[in-house]
């Protein structure tokens, strides 16, 4: 059946930290708590997103107070002095909001536009799907993704998170819903790419969809489990087209 809608996860797919991330913490947390270890930011920081990610999933309905809890536990996991955050961390967190807001954060992929204007040129739509705050209207605009990539579901706004199929649900429903003289598109007509096994691969094909795992090498990040050989892998957003033309019906 052909593919008439393909889904993107944001981070790691289309676009990705200008520099890691633990870099532009340490950068910022430098003039008001002094120099931190980068190393000693990055695990802080991964402990710090898991422990807020259980305990108030979904951003816990305030993004800004969810990212200020990552940023204070970052910065004092990283060795720095309670007394010192506790004064500074109002200053601190408005200029990371800010740079993860916009271009100054995030850089797209040499193969995003590409490929999404390839995909346009071939009459297939496209949308996002992402775990991401509302920030992530601003960084693409900014970044200048084109505007027939809509919707942009994200889990900050729909109040739920892959790898439940409802936000692909929603996605999909959203899609339909402007759709004019088509026939609706089926969950078999839909193509999700994404780096998360659990939450994009998995995800995508609990509500219906084609899926394929982009593992870009080099990634600044790993993948949380062994990629099994029944998972569909692409190295870049080319390597979905060519996914696209072998398949049945095309």
């Amino acid at each position: 059946m052909k593919i008439r809608l393909v889904s993107f996860d944001l981070l790691h797919t289309l676009i990705t930290p200008r520099y890691p991330i633990h870099v532009q913490y340490a950068r910022v947390f430098e003039p008001y708590l002094g120099p931190l270890n980068p190393d000693a930011v990055r695990s802080s920081f991964h402990v710090a997103l898991k422990q807020l990610r259980a305990e108030k999933p979904v951003y816990g309905n305030d993004s800004s107070s969810w990212w200020s809890d990552v940023i204070q536990r970052t910065a004092l996991g990283a060795g720095a002095d309670p007394k010192v955050l506790n004064r500074t961390l109002s200053s601190i967190t408005p200029r990371l909001m800010k740079a993860f807001s916009s271009r100054e954060g995030y850089e797209e992929f040499d193969d995003s536009l590409s490929v999404l204007n390839a995909l346009k040129d071939q009459g297939i739509r496209t949308a996002v799907v992402s775990n991401a705050d509302a920030r992530m209207l601003s960084v693409l605009e900014d970044l200048e993704f084109p505007p027939y990539l809509r919707p942009i579901v994200l889990s900050e706004t729909e109040g739920v998170e892959k790898p439940s199929p409802e936000i692909f649900d929603i996605l999909l429903q959203r899609v339909n819903d402007a759709l004019e003289s088509e026939p609706p598109i089926s969950p078999a007509e839909c193509l999700h790419v994404g780096d998360e096994l659990t939450c994009d691969y998995y995800g995508a094909e609990s509500a219906g969809f084609h899926a394929l795992l982009l593992d870009r090498p080099g990634a600044d990040h790993q993948q949380e489990a062994t990629i099994p050989e029944s998972v569909n892998v692409a190295h870049d957003l080319h390597e979905v087209l060519n996914w696209m033309r072998a398949q049945p019906g095309r």
